[in-house]
């Protein structure tokens, strides 16, 4: 049967090991999958731990689509979803009418497994990785930004104070801002980083509908005094009183999840 009709041919018929008469039962991936949520997570983080621990050796042939199916007891859309992920990682490679096969070179990728219904712990811990990478970028921006990139982080803050004003919780636009420092440091990993983690680094709408509105608009005015004090100091070029003030917004804001999860009963 074809594994992923959809995919390109990327590797010769000398990687390939021939499929076994029966896939090995002892493979995490063919075990049955919960049902309520996250489903090509968990199947791309079995498949990953099977592949990287050598369950699947290099050159190895996927269970089929069929197998995968019936033993997990997803849809063949998550399936394929996975396939795609991991080829994406550069653990698998695909044969259009053979199957999906476990690459020659196998290398555990980097992953931050984490969205919006992630456990309230897994927020704060992206929130502290956040820290160590955005204080540096924050110094760096001081350092390093030119007038236009300047006059962007600007704007996106601007753009934040009015998503406030018209009532919305300005995610998006907090990130956008965040993403500006990053791009101001000239160094494009920092950008990268920041858009590998996505808009979810940013996690108020964890517990926007849980607060007050009165609390809901007070903690955005702080979020904003706390921006605009980074964005002086990158204005004036200063990479100490930078680097100061990202901290303390991150570490603040650490504080103020913990306090809302804490009211709320968050878990």
């Amino acid at each position: 049967m074809l594994f992923i009709r959809s995919y390109d041919d990327l590797t010769s018929r000398r990687d390939v090991k021939p499929l076994p008469k029966r896939s090995p039962k002892n493979l995490s991936l063919l075990q049955p999958l919960d049902a309520p949520r996250r489903l090509t997570a968990e199947l791309v983080a079995r498949l990953t731990a099977d592949i990287t621990s050598g369950k699947l050796s290099p050159g190895a042939r996927l269970p089929t689509e069929q197998e995968m199916i019936a033993a997990t007891g997803v849809s063949r859309t998550v399936i394929r979803e996975a396939v795609a992920a991991l080829r994406a990682d550069r653990l698998v490679v695909t044969r259009q009418g053979v199957g999906a096969f476990v690459a020659s070179q196998v290398r555990r990728p980097f992953r931050v497994d984490f969205d919006e219904q992630s456990p309230f712990g897994e927020v704060l811990n992206v929130m502290e990785l956040r820290t160590g990478v955005e204080v540096e970028a924050a110094g760096l921006a001081a350092e390093r930004a030119s007038p236009a990139q300047v006059k962007k982080i600007a704007d996106r803050f601007d753009a934040i104070q009015a998503a406030i004003d018209r009532g919305e919780n300005g995610v998006d636009e907090d990130f956008a801002f965040h993403c500006a420092i990053g791009e101001a440091t000239g160094n494009p990993q920092f950008n990268r980083f920041l858009e590998y983690l996505g808009r979810f680094i940013i996690p108020r709408r964890t517990i926007w509908k849980s607060a007050q509105p009165a609390a809901r608009r007070q903690q955005l005015d702080t979020f904003q005094k706390e921006h605009a004090q980074i964005l002086h100091a990158i204005k004036q070029g200063s990479v100490a009183q930078a680097r100061t003030a990202m901290q303390r917004h991150l570490l603040n804001s650490r504080a103020r999840y913990e306090k809302l999860a804490a009211e709320n009963r968050i878990q």
